[in-house]
């Protein structure tokens, strides 16, 4: 079964000060885009770089996710750590999903450029750190869910089939494999 895991990174949403509106529009968002059967690793915790960093080790060497989603802790407040402790468990860190996700963004809020949004490899997981805003978290997802089932490909995860309707994956095609059809 493909395991996904979703992350909310979140002082008020883990303390239950409020609803975990960016947890539950990051589940929803992959529910409607994909088509393979996938369960999720579920979390909402604060903002503390231990507990992000424990998160992700677990849901990837533990849980065998091959995705796992983070919102939230992308911003320049001090207690916005969810970039570095993804560097930290990540073994490669894959640069153009953040560019793509800024990119995006400031095509609606100019304060795009204070987002620190990454993206990295640990094993054969890609780990992408969204930010904790519904609205966002949508238009991020839109721009870079085409490339992430492609990405799962190459670093030898399972297949992610997506529904066209919301989500065209790019999937080159072999030169040698259209030859001999």
């Amino acid at each position: 079964m493909i395991k996904i895991g979703i992350v909310n990174v979140s002082d008020r949403a883990s303390a239950g000060e409020y609803e975990d509106l960016p947890g539950k529009e990051a589940r929803a968002l992959l529910q409607k885009y994909l088509t393979s059967d996938w369960e999720e690793a579920y979390a909402v915790i604060p903002d503390e770089r231990d507990q992000i960093e424990r998160t992700l080790i677990r849901f990837v060497d533990q849980e065998g996710c091959c995705l796992v989603i983070t919102t939230g802790g992308t911003g320049p407040a001090p207690r916005d750590v969810t970039p570095e402790a993804t560097e930290a468990v990540c073994e490669r860190m894959m640069q153009g999903f953040g560019e793509a996700m800024r990119m995006e963004s400031l095509k609606y809020v100019p304060t795009a450029i204070l987002s620190r949004q990454t993206a990295g490899l640990r094993g054969k997981c890609l780990i992408v750190n969204l930010p904790g805003k519904p609205k966002a978290i949508k238009e991020c997802l839109d721009a870079i869910m085409p490339a992430i089932p492609f990405c799962i490909d190459l670093i030898g995860g399972p297949r992610l089939e997506c529904d066209e309707k919301y989500v065209t994956v790019f999937r080159p095609v072999d030169k040698d494999a259209r030859r001999k059809m």
